[in-house]
């Protein structure tokens, strides 16, 4: 009987064993699996960048270029992106400049859509151009902010598409106020912003938005010498695309303010010693030459004036100069310090629309 009596018991163990190695194989792969810990709540800053993507990104389009390059061997088609987001009620579409140097370009929308865009007006003194679409978009036009009250510290987001990864956000501060962003013509654009939101190829056109989700730049340009991210991005201040767009809209162009001289090359003044903006030569009727300034005079070895001041500001280069143009306006005028020989005269010269002659 006592046999009995622990068989009966090894029995009633290895059931109660079996039974729990069953219960543990009832869910395959589920051994060590940990409890899920309640998240809780989102922070508030969390939520804030969730409700501004939402919101934003449906504006935020990718804008595919297309061009036919022949070369000795084949026809070659090169394909470029950017970015770029709903201006107006109108649907018009406001990108960089360098994005849109192609033949075809195509616009994809938030719903997946792909329409196809023709080139409004472009404004490469700012990098700034306007497409129109085939068909109005589906999505509202973002909300326009200020850049003239920036802050260096505060957060600015960015949405892109970069490497062609569409409606990407990316989150930074304003690292940066007053920069200057070179341009191949040797203008600049001044007073552009720096940011520290990742910005890469692609990310071009697109809007730089502060944390009410207003538009206050344009994104740009990178700093990079690999050509990729590397923590400062550039983007043209909104100040300035609000007044460049409705031009760009109406008659295709935006004013290029200026006097209407040929300034000598930096390289050529370094040379020469001058100290200044030389002025090489002036456009016959333009501001410069009604107001008395001259060129130079190679053949009698005669240097032209040096503009050293434009309105209290030292002038060290023509950038120097255009920056004072856009800042003071088309319409009204500016006082030049003026070098003639060992004298300097103040002149006050008008500043006018040099790109329309």
């Amino acid at each position: 009987m006592g046999g009995v009596r622990v068989l009966a018991a090894f029995a009633a163990l290895s059931a109660v064993l079996l039974g729990s190695s069953c219960d543990a194989q009832e869910g395959p792969g589920s051994e060590g699996l940990r409890t899920v810990t309640a998240r809780g709540d989102l922070a508030q800053s969390e939520l804030a960048t969730i409700a501004l993507f939402e919101s934003a990104s449906p504006s935020v389009v990718q804008v595919v270029s297309r061009t036919t390059v022949l070369t000795p061997f084949r026809v070659a088609e090169q394909i470029g992106g950017g970015t770029g987001f709903i201006w107006d009620e109108d649907g018009h579409v406001v990108t960089n400049n360098h994005v849109v140097n192609a033949q075809d370009i195509v616009v994809r929308l938030s719903d997946g859509a792909e329409v196809r865009a023709t080139v409004v007006g472009r404004a490469p003194q700012y990098d700034i151009a306007v497409l129109r679409l085939g068909r109005r978009p589906n999505a509202p036009p973002l909300a326009i902010g200020s850049s003239a009250d920036l802050r260096v510290g505060q957060a600015v987001f960015a949405i892109g598409n970069p490497f062609g990864l569409d409606r990407t956000l990316t989150s930074g501060i304003v690292s940066a106020l007053e920069r200057r962003l070179p341009l191949p013509d040797g203008r600049e654009i001044a007073d552009v912003i720096q940011t520290d939101a990742a910005i890469n190829p692609g990310n071009s056109g697109g809007p730089l938005l502060d944390s009410a989700g207003r538009v206050i730049g344009v994104n740009t340009a990178i700093y990079s010498p690999s050509g990729v991210y590397a923590g400062v991005g550039f983007a043209v201040p909104i100040d300035k695309v609000r007044r460049v767009v409705p031009e760009l809209i109406r008659s295709g162009r935006a004013p290029t303010p200026g006097i209407g001289i040929l300034a000598a090359d930096e390289a050529v003044s370094a040379r020469l010693g001058v100290d200044g903006l030389l002025v090489w030569r002036t456009v016959p009727g333009a501001p410069a030459a009604r107001a008395g300034l001259r060129g130079a005079d190679p053949e009698a070895g005669v240097l032209g004036d040096i503009i050293i001041e434009a309105n209290g500001q030292k002038i060290e280069r023509l950038a120097d100069l255009t920056n004072e143009f856009d800042r003071v306006g088309i319409g009204n005028q500016i006082e030049l310090v003026v070098r003639r020989g060992e004298e300097d005269r103040r002149v006050r010269v008008e500043i006018e629309d040099i790109g329309a002659r």
